[in-house]
């Protein structure tokens, strides 16, 4: 699927991908839900995925509300960037250890939806037209909210299929 390029295609394509993850995942039994993956150093199960989505989800809202605000502020936290930000994921499969999977489900479902309500208030062209916002850099601010949503739910899809495919595979 072409990575969207308007609003419209940007809030059909997330809600879209949003709805295949849940949908791939309600094809599992409750224990295929839960076990731990086959493969994989960082998300070792479906709810790892899950949180590591609702955290980029924070960085997102957090990242436009304060800048909107007029606080200027970096994408990623200090002391992150664009190198080192894996180190960043590590953080947050850290501090999700003991967030249960059904409460991870309710922070992801509720984070998106706090996430397709923020893209809807802007208009096609503050989405996507490049360097429009001083705090996006040279690109546009659609181009992280595509990132944190559609692509990132694609990046979902994919290594939960992956799991699935383990489970068939024994």
């Amino acid at each position: 699927m072409a990575r969207p390029t308007t609003k419209q295609q940007l809030l059909e394509q997330s809600e879209e991908n949003f709805k295949k993850l849940f949908a791939l995942i309600n094809s599992l039994n409750t224990d295929e839900q839960e076990k731990t993956f086959s493969f994989e150093d960082r998300d070792r199960n479906i709810r790892d995925v899950l949180v590591h989505l609702y955290e980029w989800h924070q960085l997102l809202l957090n990242w436009i509300s304060l800048n909107m605000a007029g606080k200027k502020t970096s994408f990623l936290p200090e002391p992150y960037n664009w190198k080192t930000y894996p180190q960043m994921n590590v953080e947050f499969w850290e501090k999700h250890q003991t967030t249960s999977y059904q409460q991870a489900i309710l922070m992801l479902q509720k984070s998106h939806a706090e996430v397709m309500s923020l893209i809807d208030t802007f208009t096609n062209e503050q989405l996507f037209t490049n360097k429009l916002f001083s705090w996006t850099g040279t690109t546009s601010l659609g181009s992280y909210c595509v990132s944190a949503t559609a692509s990132h739910y694609d990046w979902a899809i994919k290594k939960i299929k992956k799991h699935k495919k383990s489970l068939t595979a024994k």
